[in-house]
């Protein structure tokens, strides 16, 4: 058994989070050195000398795993996850730099999107509304069209939807558990998360794989889902909502927080305007994608000489429909304004809106068009950049 092995099984023990796996690891030297103790003669006495008189619970755990530790070894081996510690190069830097990070990683999928540059997490209710579900998607597509990497909880609702729109848009998505991978929930999201780790992105817990979730572990997971993110948008949240809880998390950890507001009677909306009047010197409103993708400071066309995804997504389109598509990246969104500039009939005009719609390259917004899916990417670069003023929420990291 290596290092890496032992400090995962020990996660595995009742009792034993992040901080306390972190004071045996100081006190004791190692993983391997703590399971070898747990064997003893006076292993409980020991390790309450380490833990201290409220640490009954954790030194029994840690026994009691220890006297199992080859079979739980061997069931980490059979995962074929990839153990990372918070002594690890590859470790996160973003998560490191938190309060409380989590001493172990169980990793499926890629371990370089973890570092990435480009990190935001959006996160909401698991009972969106239609509006809610689909503004998500628009976001994460936005994001993932420029090369921007989303986070999120693989919950229903809010979570998925955003997930779904990067795996879409051919991007990269980070999802966190909220227990471990082999008791994965919800299970209508396997498939997902399949395609989120065959598809460069990762799916990731700090719990061992056999562990199954609880009430208690959801929120936990927050401050991972948050700690990985620069800035995390709100999308729909009720009051009590978990996505609170992330928010929460994001604001003690410094990062900036966006929040998009809703209607004053529809409850999805109550925990979103909650908490942009408890702290409105620290979150910031999302007015719209394109005005987010300019927040975010990802609409400097990072793609290098390649074609990007507006582009390739407009690949198949007729002459009339990339002519409007194009219009209304610029910000030309009435169907009277199209005709204006596209001289061309009326009906030509809505029959090229219709199959822009049928593409999920435009949303119609009570009578004005606006770009969705790929094309809020380009949108973001043609349209003029407005001087948004900082607040006093925190600078984002890039």
């Amino acid at each position: 058994m290596d290092e890496a092995t032992a400090c995962a099984v020990l996660t595995a023990a009742p009792g034993v989070g992040p901080a306390t796996l972190t004071r045996l690891l100081a006190a004791v030297g190692s993983g391997l050195a703590v399971l070898e103790l747990a064997t003893s003669r006076r292993a409980k006495s020991t390790l309450l000398d380490v833990l201290g008189p409220d640490g009954g619970v954790a030194a029994e755990g840690v026994v009691a795993i220890a006297a199992t530790a080859e079979d739980c070894a061997s069931l980490l081996l059979r995962s074929e996850l990839t153990i990372l510690l918070v002594t690890d190069p590859g470790y996160p830097a973003l998560l490191r730099a938190t309060r409380d990070p989590p001493a172990v990683l169980f990793v499926r999928g890629t371990l370089d999107v973890l570092s990435a540059s480009h990190i935001v997490a959006v996160v909401g209710t698991r009972r969106p509304t239609e509006g809610g579900r689909r503004i998500a998607g628009r976001i994460a597509a936005g994001i993932a069209g420029l090369d921007g990497v989303i986070v999120s909880g693989l919950a229903v609702g809010i979570d998925g939807a955003a997930h779904a729109a990067a795996v879409a848009m051919g991007g990269l998505t980070i999802a966190i558990l909220g227990g471990g991978h082999d008791q994965l929930y919800p299970r209508t999201h396997a498939r997902l998360a399949d395609e989120i780790a065959a598809r460069g992105g990762a799916v990731v817990s700090e719990s061992a794989p056999w562990v199954r979730p609880a009430r208690w572990s959801f929120p936990q997971r927050n401050r991972i889902i948050s700690g990985l993110s620069a800035a995390t948008i709100v999308v729909e949240a009720g009051i009590g909502s978990g996505a609170l809880i992330t928010a929460k998390s994001a604001l003690e950890q410094g990062r900036a927080v966006f929040v998009v507001p809703g209607p004053l009677d529809v409850p999805t909306s109550a925990g979103c305007l909650a908490l942009l009047r408890s702290a409105p010197d620290a979150t910031r409103i999302v007015a719209g994608v394109p005005e987010l993708l300019v927040d975010l400071e990802l609409t400097t066309g990072r793609r290098g000489s390649g074609p990007n995804r507006s582009e390739a997504a407009l690949a198949e389109a007729g002459v009339v429909e990339r002519e409007v598509a194009t219009l209304v990246a610029t910000g030309v969104g009435t169907v009277d304004a199209l005709v204006a500039a596209t001289e061309l009939p009326v009906a030509t005009v809505l029959a090229a809106l219709t199959m822009l719609e049928t593409r999920g390259l435009v949303l119609d917004a009570l009578g004005r068009y606006r770009p969705a899916g790929a094309l809020v990417a380009s949108a973001g670069r043609r349209r003029r950049q407005p001087n948004v003023p900082a607040g006093r929420a925190p600078p984002l990291p890039w």
